[in-house]
């Protein structure tokens, strides 16, 4: 069942939509006079004011019969006069910017298969941009493992978690433990379209994207095809599946609604099992810990980038 839910990101700035520039007091003021003319005789320039002396101009001090009239301003110091001979070259001081701190972003656009550096190692993926998708049942490890490689990585790279976009959602959260129902299938589908606008950007401005889900083989149109759509071609999706054992052990150190039962993480695990065969790249890091996943996933990656995965 389809559900038209979000709304299109709003477009970049567009040159002319910002506040001016170049604004000057002068222009609210066309008829002030000129800097250094003399005020007067007896009463102070009103600025905006273009008639004579008048007891009842704006601001204007009174001045009591028999008083002297208050002395002129200083003019304004002129510049010194050059004789013949070269002309002081005009300051170096920069222009001012065009722009008052609008920054302009290149929008997203679905990403292409990645190509390494020239004279990178063909195992070395650290210094390629990458949008990677990390699956694996609840248990896996997939975050620790997501946040360790993007830390670790010599370009900027960005974690983007499905839970943790979903749980966005504070008033009105769908919670699939209390029940699958079409609220808790629109905020799935919903937090995975967010998920691939926000890594299309990010790798649109030279950050990788390393993104982790629960994807099930056996809904390849919202599971693995969604996700296709959301990002483009050029993601390269990764399954992490350890053991029963080892996923139950982990699940039992969660809390929150992060945590499961037996029962539910014995049943995903399960289904996660049909990526065997499909021609994804598996791990099974039960025996490894979060550095040594990490290695191994660049591994994998170098691989996947020599000869990308048919999905």
């Amino acid at each position: 069942m389809q559900h038209a839910v979000g709304s299109p990101l709003p477009p970049p700035h567009q040159p002319g939509h910002g506040p001016a520039t170049g604004w000057s007091p002068a222009a609210h003021h066309p008829t002030a006079p000129p800097p250094g003319a003399a005020p007067q005789q007896g009463v102070p320039p009103v600025p905006g004011f273009t008639g004579g002396p008048t007891p009842h101009a704006p601001n204007a001090p009174h001045v009591a019969q028999g008083q002297p009239p208050m002395p002129p301003a200083p003019a304004a110091p002129q510049p010194p006069q050059h004789g013949p001979g070269p002309v002081p070259p005009a300051s170096d001081a920069p222009a001012a910017p065009a722009s008052t701190g609008h920054i302009q972003l290149p929008s997203g656009a679905p990403v292409a298969m990645p190509s390494p550096p020239q004279g990178a190692a063909p195992t070395d993926t650290g210094a390629t941009t990458l949008a990677v998708l990390l699956i694996g049942p609840a248990g896996a490890g997939k975050t620790s493992v997501a946040k360790f490689w993007a830390e670790h990585r010599r370009v900027p790279t960005a974690h983007i978690s499905l839970d943790d976009v979903r749980e966005w959602v504070r008033s009105g959260f769908a919670d699939p433990q209390s029940g699958w129902n079409d609220h808790s299938e629109a905020q799935y589908r919903l937090a995975r379209r967010t998920c691939g606008f926000a890594a299309r950007n990010f790798l649109a401005n030279g950050i990788s994207c390393i993104l982790d889900d629960a994807v099930f083989p056996d809904r390849p149109v919202v599971g693995l095809g969604g996700w296709k759509r959301h990002v483009g071609p050029g993601l390269l999706p990764v399954v992490l599946l350890p053991g029963l054992e080892i996923v139950l052990e982990r699940n039992a150190e969660r809390s929150g609604n992060r945590r499961l039962t037996d029962e539910e993480v014995a049943r995903i695990h399960g289904r996660m099992a049909g990526w065997y065969g499909s021609g994804l790249p598996i791990i099974d890091n039960s025996q490894l810990d979060v550095p040594a996943t990490a290695r191994v996933l660049d591994d994998v990656l170098a691989r996947a980038i020599a000869s990308p995965p048919q999905w």
